[in-house]
């Protein structure tokens, strides 16, 4: 009996994370936590300074305080209720919308669990997620929006957008039951912020200038400063979202990088060939494109498959870029939607295709086809880009009737961080 007592010891001391599969998981909690602040580095500092050195040096800080106030703003609606929304059991409209049983973080005491993780450090994953996602729209419209107006655009269309479509995909929702794939974000995130990107354009019209003068980033080191920290960040957007420190983790891992990569390559090879010589510029966008378009597949596809989904993304963002900007003169101010909304598609889409086990991935449903899955995913992407446009449209024209989206242009010639803040980036 000593003996068998001693041995459950030393059995609980040295497997102390997988003795009840319903209890807590360390390795997994310390993970996620990992993840969560790599997520929120995304945004601040990351986006911050990437979006910075994009704009003009006349609006350097008006970009980094959109993302800053978004960071807070949101983090304060997930607490009311933009978390129970998404993620708690919605009843009759479970297949819409979550319920409020989880208002102000009901019942989610120290020791409640999602899976083996505890429900707080879930919350706050998810809640770094819902920060980012409207701090990318500020990329469409910079330079030229109401703090005001952008402040509550921002918090609404949470409300009304995000937190819909994030429960359709990972709350249980009809998505969700269709078995649509989106592994980190590629319907939620990313196609939900860049056609949320392309509408506000439309409504609010071009920047003063555009496209005859020339507006090119005012800081390049600090743009390319911040694209390294969104690299280095990504890896908790993807691999933390298997919520386990195991082997899709690190598969998710691995694919993004070769995603970035990948990405990276062909659209500073487009440049190169198309016009004499590589930027600076392009490597660094076509990376966030690689990485962009690699979320949806990250937990799916082998590398083979993200090498594919990356050079693919470089490609064809470039592509979108070029188009929105010197053809259809749309005035997306740091190509959100050429991006994010069209890397979102493509890679929604392509995760489809580049799961099936024959081409390395981690495989379909056993009853499900790739033309099949092809179709839930092209369903899903519809309903993205449908109820993100709508939705975005009203909330712009309301807010556009009643305070006003723009600055007046002598403001906006002068700049917004004097003119919103009474402040400005540089002193010299």
């Amino acid at each position: 009996m000593k003996n068998l007592i001693y041995t459950v010891c030393i059995t609980l001391l040295i497997f102390p994370f997988n003795v009840f599969a319903d209890e807590l998981n360390q390795a997994n909690t310390a993970w996620i936590l990992t993840s969560t602040a790599l997520v929120l580095f995304m945004t601040i500092p990351g986006l911050s300074l990437f979006y910075a050195g994009l704009v003009r040096a006349k609006n350097v800080l008006s970009v980094l305080m959109q993302c800053f106030v978004i960071t807070c703003a949101v983090s304060i609606l997930w607490l009311i209720g933009v978390y129970s929304l998404a993620f708690s059991d919605g009843g009759e409209t479970q297949a819409l919308i979550g319920g409020l049983a989880k208002n102000m973080a009901s019942g989610i005491g120290k020791d409640a669990l999602v899976g083996d993780i505890p429900e707080t450090v879930f919350f706050m994953f998810q809640m770094t997620f819902a920060i980012i996602t409207p701090a990318l729209i500020v990329g469409a419209f910079a330079e030229r929006m109401k703090f005001s107006a952008m402040l509550i655009f921002s918090m609404v269309w949470l409300v009304v957008v995000y937190a819909p479509v994030c429960h359709w995909v990972w709350g249980g929702g009809w998505l969700a039951d269709r078995g649509f794939m989106d592994f980190a974000g590629g319907s939620v995130v990313h196609i939900n912020a860049g056609v949320a990107s392309l509408v506000a354009a439309l409504v609010m019209g071009r920047r003063a200038g555009f496209p005859e003068t020339p507006m090119p980033p005012h800081n390049l080191t600090m743009c390319v400063t911040g694209a390294g920290m969104l690299w280095v960040g990504w890896f908790g957007f993807n691999a933390g979202s298997a919520l386990a420190a195991d082997g899709s983790a690190g598969m998710a891992m691995l694919v993004t990088h070769i995603g970035a990569a990948s990405g990276a390559l062909m659209w500073m090879a487009i440049e190169w060939v198309r016009f004499g010589k590589p930027s600076v510029l392009g490597i660094v966008t076509g990376m966030v494109a690689g990485l962009g378009t690699i979320t949806p597949a990250s937990g799916y596809v082998g590398p083979v498959g993200a090498l594919v989904i990356g050079s693919l993304a470089g490609g064809v963002c470039f592509t979108a870029t070029q188009f929105i900007k010197r053809v259809m003169k749309i005035d997306d101010s740091l190509d959100v939607f050429p991006v994010h909304g069209v890397g979102g598609i493509l890679g929604t889409l392509l995760t489809a295709v580049f799961a099936s086990a024959s081409l390395g991935g981690m495989g379909l449903a056993d009853s499900v086809s790739i033309s099949d899955q092809l179709i839930v995913q092209l369903i899903g992407v519809i309903a993205t880009i449908v109820w993100c446009a709508v939705g975005s449209f009203i909330i712009l024209k309301i807010l556009d009737a009643t305070i006003g989206l723009r600055v007046e242009v002598d403001d906006e010639t002068m700049g917004l961080d004097v003119v919103l803040h009474e402040e400005t980036g540089y002193n010299m």
